[in-house]
């Protein structure tokens, strides 16, 4: 785009390009009409709605705690600052390249609806991206995008398949179905789990396509299902206050209240709702603003006014909590963790399969472990948290985190996601927007530039750095592999 195309090759040629675009199909809403202004009132909106459904999904995905769990706690709150520094090249880096360069090579004989631009539905369905591919680099570029696509969709898909058929199997069915199941059985409960998502999924993709809905439609609504979820489930871990008719009320009240703001907005300002005026942005983010804010002020309000939180005086369930809080409490003895009907200690998790693997029978066992024997093994001087992959962990003798480095984390942390609050959400966005400003040549030079380079940022982040992190680890493998072929040679 910005070196070797014929049709751009500058981001001096691109901005010309999209000067002359916002004189022949100027944006509406859009200062001046203009693609080189965040001036924009549209975009505005949807940037509310984008958050929100971004804010909660994050929150509510079991995919991220699964790998929160799953990572070291040293380097965790590293990881996901790294990780979420790599992910701002998408919006950033690919967004001007494929969006602002589709409106670009709009007038290019080589663009693929050329001499008209994408529909509206086109640019709905997120073909911009392919169409610009297209015209910069002709079949070889919708096939690297079709190559990108299929990568980011089986990575995102596998993750929530593997998900969900944790959900399915340890939360569920073990949990109140068969909480005596061997290991043999919750092997097959998850993939059973696997495929019966993967068939509701396809199935509800299918659907959607059917009635026209399209990925743009399912962003803008996003939140308006989810968010009313979201900040009940941040003040779990994050408000010790958190009662336990909140937790219950206030996502569902939100979804209420935001499922009626949205339909209501909709109704007085379209006329009718259908699946176009309900993808409408300003329609959206009555919903999205009010499923968010309600679940929140819910959540609140209940646990002020019914405070009451689930306890217990049972020793197994208070040492579990004070091991989850970090609160050092009294072990176990043999003859107080013997496994009963009421009391079900999990085994340890094979990490190769992310399952339950049958324990290690001691010699004084008089129990055999075929596979068909129930999944209770016997405790270990640990206080068990009821978390399978944290049982693991403590079984594996790997020690809690240092509280110096809880502190440092949270410091971390809380300070970079303040400083990227203040810089990339508040202070960037609503300077250029409210000053109305137009970027010049040399503005959106530097602007190119920085994308660029955040890209290469975003490059080495997730391919070099973790290749140069494993170095050790790949030189043993690699040499391991060398002595075993050449062992072999030389015994042929």
């Amino acid at each position: 785009m910005y070196a070797r195309s014929p049709i751009v090759g500058s981001p001096s040629r691109l901005y010309d390009l999209l000067l002359e675009a916002s004189t022949k199909m100027p944006i509406a809403d859009n200062y001046q009409g203009s693609y080189l202004t965040f001036k924009s009132v549209n975009g505005l909106v949807f940037a509310i709605d984008l958050l929100v459904a971004g804010f909660s999904t994050v929150w509510l995905d079991q995919a991220y705690w699964q790998r929160a769990i799953a990572s070291r706690p040293e380097t965790s709150v590293k990881a996901y600052l790294f990780g979420g520094i790599a992910w701002y090249g998408i919006p950033f880096s690919f967004a001007t390249i494929m969006g602002l360069g589709c409106a670009a090579l709009s007038s290019s004989a080589s663009f693929p609806t050329y001499p008209n631009p994408l529909s509206a539905e086109q640019n709905g369905a997120g073909l911009s991206s392919p169409a610009t591919a297209i015209a910069l680099l002709g079949k070889g570029g919708a096939g690297l995008m079709l190559l990108l696509l299929f990568m980011a969709v089986t990575s995102s898909t596998s993750a929530e398949l593997i998900a969900v058929s944790s959900l399915l199997t340890f939360d569920i069915y073990k949990t109140y179905m068969r909480p005596k199941a061997t290991s043999n059985e919750l092997v097959r409960i998850s993939h059973l789990g696997i495929v019966i998502y993967a068939l509701a999924l396809a199935t509800f993709c299918a659907i959607l396509n059917a009635v026209n809905v399209n990925l743009t439609w399912l962003l803008t609504v996003l939140g308006v299902i989810v968010g009313g979820a979201s900040v009940p489930n941040g003040l779990i871990l994050l408000w010790p206050r958190m009662s336990t008719l909140a937790t219950i009320l206030a996502p569902w009240t939100g979804l209420c209240f935001g499922m009626i703001a949205w339909f209501v907005t909709t109704s007085k300002r379209s006329g009718a709702i259908t699946v176009l005026t309900t993808g409408d942005a300003i329609n959206a983010v009555a919903g999205n603003i009010a499923s968010w804010a309600g679940g929140a002020l819910v959540a609140v309000m209940v646990t002020y006014i019914a405070p009451h939180k689930f306890s217990t005086d049972d020793p197994i369930f208070v040492a579990r909590v004070n091991k989850i809080n970090g609160i050092p409490g009294t072990p176990f003895n043999e003859k107080e963790t013997t496994p009963t009907k009421d009391r079900d200690i999990e085994s340890a998790i094979d990490p190769s399969t992310g399952m339950e693997k049958p324990p290690v029978p001691s010699p004084t066992d008089s129990n055999t472990l075929d596979g068909n024997q129930p999944s209770v093994a016997k405790p270990a001087k640990t206080v068990p948290t009821g978390n399978h992959v944290v049982d693991f962990l403590e079984a594996a003798h790997i020690e809690p985190m240092d509280p110096v480095l809880v502190k440092r984390g949270t410091r971390l942390a809380v300070g970079f996601n303040a400083l990227f609050l203040c810089v990339a959400l508040l202070l960037v966005p609503f300077t250029l927007f409210g000053t109305e400003y137009i970027f010049s040549r040399s503005f959106f030079t530097g602007w190119c530039v920085v994308s660029f380079m955040w890209c290469w940022v975003s490059m080495i982040i997730c391919v070099i750095w973790p290749v140069w992190e494993s170095r050790k680890a790949l030189y043993v493998i690699t040499s391991g592999i060398l002595r075993d072929v050449t062992r072999k040679g030389n015994t042929g």
